[in-house]
C-alpha cells in the first residue's frame, strides 16, 4: 500500500498527528508525509491511499489547505481511497468548526472515496499541545483506515470476479 499524508500545520500539532499516522501505516507499505503548500497533483500519482489534514481556522480550512484542495479538478482523484482529519478545540463542531468536514467534501468533489468519516483531533489550547492520548488515537485511526482499505480492496476484487 502506497500512502501519502498531506497536512498543514501552524503550531506543529497536525504535523505530529501526520507523523503518527505515517508511522502506523508504514507498517503496511510505504507512507510519506508532505506539507500542503509543497504538495500538488503530481504528488498523488501512484498513491493508493490519500490522507489530508489541517488545523481548523475560522471554522474551516487554512489558506494553504484551501489552495491545495482547490487545485484538484473534479474527478482527478477518481478511484482513490482517502481520509480527512483536522485539529481543533474539544467542543461541538458547530461551535469550533471543522476543517476535516471541509476537506472531506473537497476530496469527494475531486472523486476520492472516503474510507472513514472525517476525524477531529483535539488541542488543549490555541497553540497546543495536543490533548493527552491524541497521538495514540491518531495511530488507532490510521489502523482503522488500513482495515477499511483492505476491506474495500477485497470487495473490489470480489466485484471484478463477478463481472
Amino acid at each position: 500500500m502506497n500512502t501519502l499524508i498531506i497536512y498543514d500545520s501552524t503550531f506543529g500539532n497536525t504535523a505530529q498527528l501526520a507523523q503518527a499516522m505515517a508511522d502506523k501505516l508504514g507498517e503496511y507499505g510505504t507512507a510519506r508525509i508532505a506539507l500542503a503548500d509543497e504538495a500538488g497533483l503530481t504528488e498523488v500519482e501512484g498513491i493508493d491511499l490519500l490522507l489530508v489534514g489541517g488545523p481548523t481556522q475560522r471554522h474551516g480550512l487554512s489558506p494553504n489547505m484551501k489552495s491545495l484542495l482547490e487545485s484538484f479538478p473534479r474527478r482527478t482523484l477518481r478511484g482513490m481511497h482517502a481520509g480527512a482529519f483536522d485539529t481543533r478545540y474539544h467542543m461541538s463542531a458547530w461551535k469550533s468548526g471543522s476543517a476535516a468536514h471541509a476537506i472531506a467534501s473537497k476530496l469527494k468533489r475531486a472523486g476520492a472515496s472516503l474510507i472513514v468519516e472525517p476525524e477531529s483531533f483535539f488541542v488543549a489550547e490555541r497553540e497546543g499541545p495536543l490533548e493527552e492520548g491524541e497521538l495514540e488515537r491518531a495511530a488507532a485511526w490510521a489502523e482503522a483506515i488500513y482495515q477499511g482499505f483492505e476491506a474495500a480492496g477485497s470487495k473490489e476484487k470480489e466485484n471484478a470476479e463477478v463481472r
